[in-house]
């Protein structure tokens, strides 16, 4: 991809909000573009990955026990989403496969990259950062909602089941 996609590509995701022209063309120069065809894993459980990926477009299954006769699919990860965090941010293994359903495109940061910015463009990082608190806020509060539900109808509570 050119730098001018690329740009394009920073300044419509999560992080390009928060970003000026210039810190979207600085971290568009660190990206990198990936395709997957359906059924092709991006990241495999309990493998090491170190970088942080936002979808473009197309979907990818969150699943656990892949290749497995216990393989369950635990979400699906749409267009806009953040994965890739948990290695990104502390080197720990991925606790899931990520695999795509569909035709999708991706693209990554490496933590190495992302890291040499850190002195040179600490504006950049901390918004990068920001976008992924932000993100992961929003995963946890949808499980805390999840949960409630559940608790609701298992209890019986608040008339609705």
């Amino acid at each position: 991809m050119n730098t001018n996609s690329n740009l394009n590509i920073v300044k419509n995701s999560p992080f390009g909000k928060e970003l000026t022209e210039t810190q979207c063309k600085t971290l568009a120069a660190i990206i990198e573009v990936r395709n997957l065809k359906p059924g092709e894993v991006l990241i495999s459980e309990n493998r090491i990955d170190h970088s942080l990926y936002v979808l473009i477009s197309g979907k990818l299954s969150v699943i656990k026990g892949a290749g497995s006769h216990q393989e369950e699919q635990l979400h699906v990860l749409t267009a806009g989403e953040l994965t890739g965090t948990r290695g990104f941010i502390d080197g720990k293994n991925p606790s899931a496969t990520l695999r795509a359903l569909t035709n999708t495109q991706l693209f990554c940061i490496e933590q190495s990259k992302f890291e040499k910015l850190i002195s040179s463009e600490p504006a950049i990082v901390y918004q990068v950062m920001r976008a992924i608190v932000s993100d992961i806020h929003g995963i946890v509060q949808n499980m805390n909602n999840s949960h409630i539900e559940l608790s609701n109808y298992i209890n019986g509570q608040h008339g609705r089941y």
